[in-house]
C-alpha cells in the first residue's frame, strides 16, 4: 500500500474498449426522384500558430505572463481510490527551477526537486536518488518556467491533428513531438482556448506510464489565467490536486531546490 502510495505520487508531481461498428443496412432499390443529399463540409481546422496564439492571449499575454517569475502554490490532493489525501506546496523560479513537497499522514514527506542541472527525488520508502535519463529529460522540459510561450521550442514539430471532446468541451488536438521523447498531446477548448488536457507519458523508477492531466477551475492572479485544480489520471488510479493559494514573484532561495546532501 505504502509503497503503491509512493509511486502514484512520484508519478503526480511531474509532472497521465472495444468498438462499436453500425449495422450494415439492407440495400435499398434507388427511387429515380431521389436527390443527392448535400453535404456540409467540415470546418477546417486552424493552424498551430492559431490555436497557441489564442492560447497565449486567453491567459493574458506574452508580457504578463513574463513579468511573472517566480510563484508559490500550496493545495490539497486526493486519491479517492486508495482513501489517500494530504497536502502539498512547491516553488518554482525561472528559467527552470522547481520543488513539490507532498505531506501524506502516516506515510511521510515526499519531496521532488529540479535546480536547473540536478533532477531529485526523496520519498520514506525509497530514500534519496537522483533522476537520469528519459526522466530527466523529462523533467527538463516540464520544469520551463515560462513554458506556455516556449511551447514550439520545446516541441518543434506540432501538428494539429483534429477536434475532439474533452468532457463536455469541444478541443483541438495537437500532436507535439520534442527533439528528445515521445510525442505527447495537447488539448486545446474550442471556445476558450486555454489547455485543458495533456496526455504524456512518463518515466519513473517502476518504468514508463501515461498520463493525462485535465486543467480546471482557471483563476486570474497577477494578470494571468492559473488552472487551480488538476486531475492526473493514470491507468488504475486518479488523482485530484487542488490548489488554495498561489502567489507570484516571490522570493526563493537557489538552494531551495537543490539535491539535499545524503543522510
Amino acid at each position: 500500500m505504502k509503497r503503491m502510495l509512493s509511486i502514484l505520487l512520484t508519478l503526480a508531481v511531474f509532472t497521465l474498449p472495444g468498438l462499436a461498428q453500425e449495422p450494415t443496412p439492407k440495400p435499398e432499390t434507388p427511387k429515380p426522384e431521389a436527390k443527392t443529399p448535400e453535404v456540409t463540409p467540415a470546418e477546417p481546422l486552424p493552424s498551430v500558430d492559431q490555436i497557441l496564439d489564442k492560447y497565449i492571449e486567453t491567459l493574458g499575454g506574452k508580457a504578463a505572463i513574463e513579468k511573472i517569475t517566480s510563484r508559490q502554490v500550496s493545495g490539497t490532493f486526493e486519491i479517492p481510490a486508495m482513501g489517500a489525501s494530504g497536502t502539498l506546496k512547491g516553488f518554482a523560479k525561472a528559467p527552470n527551477k522547481t520543488i513539490v513537497i507532498i505531506d501524506v499522514p502516516s506515510f511521510g514527506v515526499i519531496r521532488q526537486g529540479f535546480d536547473g542541472t540536478v533532477a531529485w527525488g526523496e520519498d520514506p520508502m525509497g530514500g534519496l536518488r537522483e533522476i537520469t535519463g528519459e526522466e530527466l529529460i523529462a523533467t527538463k522540459r516540464d520544469a520551463d518556467f515560462h513554458r506556455d510561450v516556449h511551447l514550439k521550442a520545446l516541441f518543434p514539430t506540432m501538428t494539429v491533428k483534429s477536434r475532439e471532446k474533452v468532457g463536455d468541451k469541444e478541443a483541438y488536438l495537437i500532436e507535439a513531438t520534442p527533439t528528445d521523447g515521445k510525442a505527447e498531446k495537447l488539448y486545446f477548448d474550442v471556445k476558450s482556448g486555454l489547455l485543458v488536457r495533456h496526455d504524456a507519458e512518463r518515466e519513473s523508477p517502476q518504468g514508463a506510464g501515461v498520463v493525462e492531466i485535465y486543467f480546471e477551475d482557471f483563476k486570474e492572479v497577477d494578470g494571468v489565467k492559473i488552472p487551480f485544480t488538476l486531475k492526473r489520471v493514470m491507468a488504475a488510479f486518479a488523482i485530484t490536486i487542488k490548489f488554495d493559494e498561489i502567489k507570484h514573484n516571490v522570493e526563493v532561495e537557489d538552494t531551495t531546490f537543490s539535491k539535499p546532501a545524503p543522510k
